[in-house]
């Protein structure tokens, strides 16, 4: 439980960039590996463009402990995700016969037609698991430390479910959140200081308004040790008198 977990998440799309698709995924993945105790550390957002994809998948793979792709997994010809996590990889892909079975039964149970766009889908890296979902059955996969997810946020949500319980995970991150009743700039200074004396710790201060009092801050203290986390809080809080006497 000492080992830092880290993660990153690369999402691929045209349509992400554009604005015609608003990202869900991302603030999602971010809450669930909080909660499970990996430290989400990265998030890049790429095209549709072969390059581009490898590239940054090579770079987060090679950096953190998890690469989370979402997006690009579909049956349309600029859903490439599959090729490239192949060529970044070294591997080849081909038709999976279990993914083949599991959308032929889907298929035929809804009524469709198993043709050429939909068995796109089951073309998978050599060397790849699937990754199941329960929403339309059409598989992603998991190949070394890269988890290749759909896009459409439910079905996202129901890979990750799949894949979450075999995740290492670390110690969680607890936090204590103070309300500063002072404005941001009035305590930055001061709050780096305390910072420095806690490296152990993560301290962040997030202004808001307050419609009664006006600008107003919270600072929030993160750390792995409930004991260095108490150290940090009550240095923040007396900073916090210090500083507030002097306004």
């Amino acid at each position: 439980m000492s080992e830092i977990v880290t993660a990153a998440i690369l999402v691929i799309g045209d349509e992400i960039l554009s604005g015609r698709t608003k990202d869900k995924n991302i603030g999602y993945i971010a809450e669930y590996m909080t909660a499970l105790g990996v430290d989400l550390k990265e998030v890049r957002v790429v095209s549709d463009d072969e390059t581009a994809i490898v590239e940054a998948l090579n770079a987060l793979r090679a950096k953190y402990t998890y690469v989370f792709t979402t997006g690009g997994i579909g049956p349309t010809h600029d859903d490439i995700t599959a090729d490239c996590i192949a060529k970044a990889f070294g591997v080849t892909i081909d038709y999976h016969p279990e993914a083949v079975g599991i959308l032929e039964e889907r298929m035929a149970k809804s009524g469709n037609v198993m043709n050429e766009a939909r068995m796109r889908m089951t073309r998978i890296p050599a060397g790849a698991a699937l990754v199941y979902n329960k929403v339309s059955g059409a598989p992603g996969f998991w190949i070394g430390n890269v988890i290749v997810m759909a896009g459409v946020p439910s079905i996202m949500q129901a890979m990750l479910d799949e894949v979450a319980p075999k995740l290492k995970t670390g110690a969680k991150l607890i936090s204590e959140t103070i309300r500063a009743d002072a404005k941001e700039g009035d305590v930055g200074t001061e709050l780096g200081a305390v910072a420095k004396l806690h490296p152990d710790t993560i301290i962040g201060s997030y202004p808001f308004f307050d419609e009664k009092l006006g600008p107003n801050t919270n600072i929030v203290v993160r750390a792995r040790d409930a004991g260095k986390l108490a150290a940090a809080r009550a240095a923040v809080e007396t900073m916090l008198e210090t500083v507030k006497a002097k306004l």
